[in-house]
Formats: structure tokens, sequence, C-alpha cells
């Protein structure tokens, strides 16, 4: 049987169990046909000692190991050559990794599983704690203890059946991977030193920083924090940027509110009577006259009225009038081809404000400051008083970015006199969500009124005699899916919802859209110089 023994001079324990038993493979150690255990192969290739794993194992090993964050935040370099070293660990619950006040001798990662830091020696305040500070799958502890002498500042402690990934000191030193290890930590010094912020710290201080910093990469468009206020880490941006993101419920704003009424009395007659204010009757009979004539050139009809007059009385009108094609009353633009007036048959929910249509009730995506390298996130409302904090859930997303983090109580306690003061002058004010749903409308309208006019003028020029058949592909996405049409309201459409491969708790609350398609006069109303699609007059 091969039994791997932990703990100082573990290869060569492991040297002689295996040398004794050559021939014989290792029996399961878990149930590996499980999902989210560490792969039999990995953990064959675990088992070796280092000088015995082939590039091969060694390439092997690195790609079953690109599923932990922790570890792909590495440089490829280094990947590698902890991939030489790496042992594998299994632990059952309320096992003490690393105990307070000692001094150990490996760095973790955690492949399967969750553990506790907590502050006594035996661990046991984390089964009594409501909200321990955990780790999980992906995070890893202990690397500057192989970089200096000193205790454990924590336990650590199993909460259940966890596997971890484990180098020792002798190994880390032996393969040269502090030297390595050194050169990251010395560029984050060098990356703190430049910033304005800490420009008053002490090396020392500075290097206390770097060792309570993690460093964590995001590719583009990977969320990074689902809300800055409420998250406990301050992030420094080392490389690439971020967006700072608000979902925005439109429903909430009063101005949505009266634009989505605005918009639906076009197919709806009891729109502005009952949805919005009451007009006077005077008003109410100009709109109609205005929906039902619109505005024409009626100098022509005057002419034809007056000269029937003149005639009537024995006198004569010298001038010819010209009743050509061309010379008819000429209106601004054509009638609006509207549907006849009826009443808006769909379910309607209650908000502040009134009801509106229950499709309408949508949100979107609002872009509020784009995080640059250099720029920090969690520190502007650090000093701010909680009354005072604006509590509004945002989320930053990535777009290719490298962080620093490090928790804010940590962060708190190096602060001096001098970043108080920085800090202080240092404030990002957000715009409200009112200004923020104006805003979205604006460009909503402008974008609507852009592609009529592209399609206006394009459109018509040059079609080709035969369009290829384009044959749709069966796609989960559908670009459908992100605009709201209020023009369906009272149609029976299938609807067209994105399918998202996600457990419901991590879909958004309501449904997000990037656009809205209104009921709107045609482009020809908006614009007189336009007669014809495609010809400017």
């Amino acid at each position: 049987m091969l039994v791997f023994l932990s703990g100082k001079g573990g290869w060569t324990e492991l040297y002689n169990c295996y040398k004794d038993d050559l021939c014989h493979p290792a029996p399961p150690l878990s149930p590996f046909g499980a999902k989210g255990y560490f792969p039999p192969r990995a953990i064959e290739i675990a088992q070796k000692m280092p000088s015995w794993r082939t590039e091969q194992d060694i390439q092997a090993l690195c790609n079953f190991l690109q599923v932990l964050d922790c570890y792909r935040n590495y440089s490829e370099a280094l990947q590698l050559l902890l991939a030489r070293v790496l042992r594998f660990e299994r632990f059952g619950r309320r096992r003490v990794i690393i105990k307070k006040g000692k001094k150990s001798n490996s760095f973790y990662f955690i492949y399967l599983g969750r553990v506790a830091v907590t502050e006594d020696e035996d661990g046991s305040s984390a089964f009594l704690d409501p909200h321990p500070m955990l780790l999980q799958k992906g995070d890893c502890f202990g690397e500057m203890g192989l970089l200096s002498s000193s205790v454990r500042r924590a336990t650590v402690v199993c909460m259940e059946e966890t596997e971890f990934l484990v180098v020792d000191q002798d190994d880390f030193i032996a393969n040269k991977l502090d030297d390595e290890v050194k050169k990251d930590a010395q560029q984050r010094f060098d990356f703190f030193r430049q910033m304005e912020l800490l420009k008053s710290w002490s090396d020392e201080k500075l290097w206390k920083l770097v060792t309570l910093g993690k460093v964590e990469k995001y590719s583009y468009g990977q969320l990074v924090s689902k809300d800055i206020v409420e998250s406990s880490s301050v992030m420094f941006v080392c490389k690439g940027s971020c967006e700072v993101l608000r979902l925005l419920e439109l429903a909430s704003s009063p101005f949505y509110y009266k634009w989505i009424w605005q918009h639906l009395e076009l197919i709806d007659d009891r729109a502005l009577k009952t949805n919005l204010k009451e007009a006077s009757p005077v008003k109410r009979f100009k709109e109609f006259q205005v929906k039902s004539y619109p505005a024409q050139d009626f100098s022509s009809l005057k002419l034809l009225h007056l000269q029937k007059a003149l005639e009537q009385q024995g006198t004569t009108f010298s001038k010819k009038i010209n009743t050509l094609e061309d010379s008819l009353p000429k209106t601004f633009g054509p009638k609006i081809k509207s549907r006849q007036p009826h009443l808006l048959k769909c379910p309607m929910i209650k908000t502040q404000y009134g009801d509106i249509p229950k499709e309408a009730s949508v949100g979107g995506y609002v872009k509020l400051h784009t995080v640059q390298e250099g720029e920090i996130v969690g520190l502007h409302q650090i000093l701010l008083p909680d009354n005072q904090q604006d509590v509004r859930p945002f989320i930053l997303v990535s777009l290719g970015v490298e962080l620093i983090t490090v928790r804010k109580e940590k962060f708190c306690e190096l602060i001096d006199s001098e970043v108080t003061e920085k800090l202080s002058r240092f404030k990002i004010g957000y715009p409200s969500d009112d200004e923020m749903c104006q805003k979205f409308l604006m460009e909503n309208s402008w974008n609507i009124f852009r592609k009529d006019l592209v399609h206006l003028l394009v459109e018509p020029r040059r079609r080709p005699p035969l369009t290829p058949i384009r044959y749709k592909k069966k796609e989960i996405y559908n670009p459908k899916s992100l605009t709201l049409d209020l023009c369906s309201f009272n149609k029976k459409t299938k609807p067209n919802y994105p399918i998202f491969m996600a457990p419901q708790k991590n879909l958004p609350p309501l449904r997000v859209v990037q656009a809205i398609k209104a009921p709107r006069y045609k482009i020809q109303e908006l614009l007189p110089r336009y007669k014809n699609a495609g010809v400017l007059v």
C-alpha cells in the first residue's frame, strides 16, 4: 500500500513506503469519480518525489491546477516551479492545519472544502461563530511564512473534509521558488512606493502592506465584486482597468414612469387621462387636432376659395391657380399611420408613482466610472460616518485587470495622519438613480432616432436583387432578449428572454435590458426635409 506521511522529511518517508511496493498502484483514498475531487491522475503525479517528475508530469499537473484562482494568479514560470514540488493532502473536519503561535513550514492551496481562520489556538471558536472568516477552493495561505521565520498569527482549521496542495519549505528553497516569490513581492513593493497616497510610509510599513496583500487576476468581463461598498477589501489596480456599474431599477424613477406613458399614449387612448395629469378640454382638443390633421400648407385652398368668392361678385382674379399634382397641398410629412385608439390590455404592477405594464418593469446596467491603473477601489467612503455613506450597491467588472487586495481593517491599522489627510480629499460622488435614469432614457431616445434615420437614408439604396438565404443558428443568446419592445404589449408574442446557465441566486433580480423600443412618430414627421425615403429636399 502507498501511504503518504506529511511533515518534515515527508518525501523520505514516502520513498521508503514506495520502494517496498513499487509495482502496486495506490488504492483510491476517496470517491475520485465524485464531482470536485482532485483527479486520480493528478494525485498520482503529486505523490511522486519532485526529482521523479517529468516535464510532461509537471505540465499536466499545472493544467489540472488552472481551476484554482490563487494558483492562476502567479506568473507562468512560478506555476511550473510550484507544479514540480506540490504534494497532495486530505484532512477531515476539525483538523488544525496551522496553529497560532507555532512555526509552520508549509504553504497550502485549497482544492476542495473550506477552512476557517481564528484567533484561538485550537480553532474551536470557528464552530461557534455564526459568521467565521472562511477560505475555500481557489484560496491559499501560508506563503509569507515560508519567507520568514516568524510564528503564525492565526489558527487555520478545517470546517469539513478538505483537500490541499502543499509546498514544504525544504522543497520551496531547494527549487529556488523563494527567488521567484521575492521577485514578485519586490514588484508589489515598487508599485506601492510609486503611489502618491503612500509616499510618506516607511519601507518597513510598505513591506508589511506587501505581506498583507493578495494578487488577483481577472479576465475581460469577469465579475470582481458584487458590491464594492460592502466589500471587505481595498483593491489596488496594478495592471489593466475595470468598470464601476450600477444595476438601475428603472421602475423606481418618476422619469421612467412618465416616459413610458408618454410613448404608450400612441397605442392607448386613455394614457394621458388616467396615468398622467388630467389635461384641460382645450388642450385635449388641440392634441386631437394635431393628431388628426398634421401641419399642412393650406394657402392654395385659401386662394381657390377667394377666387370663387370674387367670381360670384362679378370681379376677376388674374392669378391662375395651378392644380397640377406638384401644387397640391404639401404636408410636412405623411399622416401618422397609427393604430385605431383602443385600450391597452396587459398585466399591470403598482409602483410608488402609479401603475405600469408588468413587462416594463426592467433594469439596466449603467457605467459610472472606469478605474485605471494606479487607482484604488474601496477608499472613497472609508472616513465618512455611516449616516453620510452612499449605501447603494455598485458592481465592479473587469476589463482585464490585475489587483492587489488588502483587507480594510488591516489597511486601516496602517493609516497615519498624512494618509488620513489625503483620504479626506479623496471623494468620489456618484450620480443619483434619477439622474442615471434620465441619462439612460436620453441615450435610448437618441439611439432610436439615429437608427430610424440611418434606416431611412441607407435602406432604399441599391438593394441586391437576390438576398442570400441565411439559416438562423440555434443559439442561447438572442439580441432581441436585451430589448424591451413596448409596441408588442397588445400582441401575443413569444418572449425572447436569454437563457443563463447559472443558479437562480446568481442571476439579476429583474430582467436586464440594453434598449427600449417604444411607439413613436415616423421620421418624416420629425424631419420635414425628407419627402421620400433616401431623398433630402
